[in-house]
């Protein structure tokens, strides 16, 4: 009598899935930690280096003060994101909650177009810069930065009627978020590796009007 063998589920880079099937394999196989569905295509990065480790946590660092003093936001690392009909899984996210106005939600996924995606590269620029630069400015992600570790270079994009901008840092070479107001980095001392520059930039932001304004906005929308 013939046997019926069963495939063991498996996702390989290349494949050409849906966006349930891409769930559907991942869920059944709890062993892979990091896959992505971009543009119906699956991409499963080599492993991790210290660069791309050391340059993530910085950036993670960051924003997760910014989240500490901005009620009303929320944020993550490397969470598997239902955007449009694909899975991408950003290094890092911030986000207005959605009852304060936000346009991502999901409990058990990230769902939707968080406000800004923040990915770091050290080998997957060619990606980063295309495929998810395509991805999240069709999907509405306010706004968009790559941090190039190579190159020791920041591309932080803006949406402008659904088209992306490269913004620049001020004159002093600090990037300032639009849609985070207070939100702001340090170029120079991002690069040094001078986390406590960093911080003391991102404090004056914090200290700034224009984020205590945006913290009683955001507190006036979640009343309503």
């Amino acid at each position: 009598m013939a046997i019926d063998l069963i495939a063991t589920p498996s996702l390989e880079t290349g494949d050409n899935l849906s966006r349930n099937e891409f769930l559907a394999i991942w869920e059944q196989t709890p062993d892979i930690k990091f896959a992505e569905l971009i543009g119906g295509i699956v991409y499963m990065p080599s492993p991790l280096r210290k660069e791309h480790a050391r340059g993530d946590r910085r950036i993670s660092g960051w924003l997760c003060v910014y989240e500490a003093h901005t009620p009303g936001c929320d944020g993550g690392a490397n969470v598997t994101s239902l955007i449009g009909e694909d899975c991408p899984q950003p290094d890092n996210y911030l986000a207005i909650l959605e009852e304060c106005g936000g346009a991502s939600w999901g409990k058990k996924y990230l769902e939707g177009a968080p406000e800004l995606i923040a990915e770091t590269s050290f080998t997957s620029a060619s990606i980063d810069l295309h495929q998810k630069f395509d991805l999240y400015e069709k999907a509405g992600v306010q706004e968009y930065l790559v941090v190039l570790l190579k190159k020791k270079e920041i591309r932080w994009h803006r949406l402008v009627k659904g088209k992306y901008k490269k913004m620049s840092p001020d004159a002093h070479g600090i990037w300032r978020s639009r849609i985070f107001p207070g939100l702001w980095l340090d170029n120079k001392a991002f690069f040094a590796n001078d986390m406590a520059k960093v911080l003391a930039t991102l404090q004056e932001g914090l200290a700034s009007a224009e984020h205590e304004k945006f913290v009683a906005a955001l507190a006036q929308r979640k009343r309503k």
